[in-house]
């Protein structure tokens, strides 16, 4: 392709809008171009670079043996009632009716539909194990898109799914997505750890997050460095310390003017912060209830709304928790038996606590639970963080901030059941199908990638997902020896397979090196007048920003020899 045939056009000046590195280089590189709030259209250069991706994605879905096929993007909205996703996905789920006032769903994802068909395809054990897969176009109307390709409402995905007899049989297909993951991310030039992870609005009995590391990424991953144990903040478990050393100590009232708050109250009573209890208050699916959590402990709201199993959860507002008779920054939940309670699992290992007397200006010294409160669930609701210790090997965890490329989930028969997908066994005994989903974010890999490899020039891009291996460039081109001998250089570049991007215009060096710098193909050569007098080609690593001359004999096997064509 000759960059003056090239459609798109690259910018001088970063985008006002972009707050993450791929957003803006991708914007001036004409990869991308905005529709509306979180839609983009994906311009030549960056429809290449998803094809190749989605084409290692293919390759290696297909050799585990996965078979793929393409889903209708229109949905019934009866199908996400019958499996109850029609509330789980909320505002997020598109919907419409059609001409009739029938109502539909755009696909945010195709576990119901699928279910559907593999209901009337799988009738007995003999039919299974099989795994399907497509790479589709998927909607969601997400209240916050930002970050360019990073999180958007209408985006591509590999979706992929996994129908099993049995427990063991999900399991080994499990491990065998994993394994392809790893190695479409490695071929992708990516740097991604697994973690453990919140199954969020898919559900089921466990699932991971691929999450590519990075320093403008939105997820928070809490790693041990000494035993590899990885999650998501969402999920990640922690070792908490036990107040348990003595023995209860009854109530006792103590006067606390104008202490709201719990490190005043820990200052007031001179106590360690841990020896408190925080008390935090929350609408559940329209109903007011209390979270109650060590002191020093922080409620993770993801957990706390997986522990009651709601739809929906918020912060109380002030006048929510006066209305029902309480009084924020002194309540608590001793005496509050028609109050709703989630307790965290570190009130149940700590004695005589320091807690709200439920009267303004009072605190209650020695509170405990069981003998003086009581919860509706008592769990892990803490949100773990940087230092904690490890739940595994007592070590330090520490925190990083990363992207999430893929999720891999465990349904089991959440879907099945609901549904009606079931299969007879050997003895003619009839079970619903066991169930794994299995997702990768395509545009999110690319930016992804950008954000992992970039420098102040512009990107740096792995060959394997690169639009083109090769920018070459023409220096004075209107003269006629330059012309002449790059025009045969990439041509014979073209005829040994190499893909060129060939800087074809009259154009100043600035401009040109500029532009190759900006798009970050791995391979650019030079062909100038200085070099021609030494019957040479200029060959520039964009990942290592190396350069030597090579004889223009040479040149083309020097090349492919880079790019391993």
């Amino acid at each position: 392709m000759r960059v003056s045939r090239l459609f798109g056009k690259t910018l001088r000046d970063d985008p006002s809008e972009a707050e993450f590195v791929s957003h803006k280089l991708m914007v001036k590189a004409g990869f991308i171009s905005q529709v509306s709030s979180g839609i983009y259209s994906y311009l030549p250069l960056a429809w290449r670079s998803l094809r190749k991706i989605e084409n290692i994605i293919r390759e290696e879905m297909d050799r585990i043996g996965a078979q793929e096929l393409r889903l209708s993007a229109l949905q019934p909205r009866e199908l996400y009632d019958e499996s109850g996703r029609t509330e789980v996905f909320g505002n997020d789920l598109l919907t419409l009716e059609d001409r009739r006032g029938r109502p539909l769903v755009i696909a945010p994802t195709h576990e119901e539909v699928l279910t559907n068909i593999v209901k009337a395809n799988v009738s007995s054990y003999k039919d299974l194990p099989k795994v399907l897969y497509q790479i589709q176009t998927k909607f969601r109307d997400e209240p916050r898109p930002r970050g360019g390709l990073i999180r958007v409402r209408e985006f591509d995905m590999k979706d992929a799914y996994s129908f099993d007899v049995d427990e063991s049989g999900l399991e080994d297909t499990y491990r065998s997505v994993i394994a392809a993951y790893e190695r479409i991310y490695s071929r992708c030039g990516l740097e991604v750890i697994m973690v453990e992870a919140d199954s969020g609005a898919m559900g089921g009995g466990g699932s991971h997050e691929f999450i590519a590391l990075a320093d403008s990424g939105e997820d928070t991953v809490l790693i041990c460095s000494d035993c590899g144990y990885a999650a998501n903040a969402e999920k990640a478990i922690f070792l908490k310390s036990e107040l348990t050393n003595g023995s209860q100590k009854p109530l006792k009232e103590i006067h606390t003017p104008n202490i709201k708050t719990i490190n005043q109250l820990a200052n007031y009573a001179g106590i360690e912060i841990q020896q408190t209890l925080k008390s935090v208050f929350y609408m559940v699916d329209g109903e007011l209830a209390v979270a109650v959590i060590r002191g020093d402990l922080d409620i993770n709201e993801v957990k706390l709304k997986n522990a009651v199993n709601a739809s929906d959860i918020r912060l109380a507002e002030s006048s929510e928790v006066r209305n029902a008779g309480l009084l924020p920054g002194f309540a608590s939940p001793i005496g509050q038996d028609d109050l709703r309670i989630i307790a965290d699992d570190s009130v149940e290992s700590s004695i005589n606590l320091v807690a709200g007397a439920n009267r303004e200006d009072y605190h209650v010294l020695n509170s405990n639970y069981d003998r003086d409160f009581s919860a509706e669930v008592i769990t892990d609701i803490s949100l773990a963080k940087d230092g904690y210790s490890c739940s595994v090997c007592e070590s330090k965890l520490y925190t990083q901030r990363g992207i999430e490329l893929g999720h891999v989930f465990k349904l089991g028969t959440k879907y099945s059941a609901s549904l009606g997908a079931m299969f007879l066994d050997e003895r003619d005994q009839q079970h619903p199908i066991i169930m794994g989903s299995y997702g990768i974010g395509v545009g999110r890999l690319l930016a992804a990638s950008i954000e992992q490899k970039n420098d102040d020039k512009g990107m740096i891009m792995s060959d394997a997902i690169a639009p083109y291996s090769v920018w070459l460039s023409a220096l004075n081109i209107e003269k006629e020896e330059i012309s002449s001998e790059a025009e045969l250089l990439y041509s014979e570049l073209k005829e040994e397979g190499v893909e060129v991007l060939f800087d074809d215009r009259e154009e100043s060096a600035g401009v040109k090196f500029n532009d190759a710098d900006l798009i970050g193909l791995p391979v650019r050569l030079v062909v100038s007048l200085r070099n021609l007098k030494q019957c040479a080609v200029e060959v520039m690593s964009r990942g290592t920003s190396e350069s030597k001359l090579v004889h223009r004999d040479d040149v083309v096997d020097f090349v492919k020899e880079m790019i391993k064509c």
